[in-house]
């Protein structure tokens, strides 16, 4: 017979996990608090580098229930989601997310879910990547000065020239101009 575990997880410390298990409850699974794991960690962490996940990983069998709430509960790269529900279906474990209709996510239809999801987010990557190299070619054609503010004034930059050309060392430059030995290397090359 197979065992239903739950996965919830947090953020932040001031959150806490009960609305999602409230969820989990108003959706018909019954489950024991002992399989409940419970996680306050960021979504940004991938799933098999958390505590809680791994050691829900190593307790659940072949052929047990995963539940989440949402997605971004298991993570908010959909890589990630994807390569976690992947392992976990290779283990027969069904894995179920309540906002996509409680859909078994290692299903045929699950998979194909899941397939589209990864689409949409690489497109919405590519989208993303896109606006910002038109934004950045859009900001040089207008002339405007990118990247970084500069440490020092021109008349600064021209006097670490000169007593580079002098001899002065890049340590000693950093330090009577106050910024990194990298800024100064960076002056001397530009």
């Amino acid at each position: 017979m197979s065992r239903v575990f739950a996965y919830c997880r947090v953020s932040t410390s001031d959150q806490n996990t009960d609305n999602q298990i409230l969820e989990i409850e108003a959706a018909g699974f019954n489950i024991d608090a002992r399989r409940v794991v419970t996680e306050t960690v960021s979504g940004s962490t991938p799933a098999m580098e958390r505590k809680e996940f791994q050691r829900l990983v190593e307790r659940i069998e072949w052929g047990d229930v995963l539940v989440v709430t949402k997605l971004d509960r298991l993570g908010r790269n959909a890589m990630d989601v994807r390569s976690t529900v992947e392992r976990l279906g290779k283990e027969e474990v069904r894995v179920h997310c309540l906002a996509l209709g409680g859909a078994d996510l290692t299903s045929p239809a699950g998979k194909m879910t899941m397939a589209v999801i990864s689409a949409v987010a690489e497109f919405e990557r590519d989208l993303l990547i896109e606006r910002t190299r038109a934004g950045l070619d859009r900001a040089k054609f207008q002339g405007k000065k990118l990247g970084r503010p500069s440490l020092l004034t021109d008349d600064q930059r021209q006097q670490v020239r000169i007593k580079r050309d002098e001899g002065v060392s890049l340590a000693a430059l950093a330090q009577e101009f106050s910024v990194s030995r990298s800024a100064i290397h960076r002056i001397v090359r530009d």
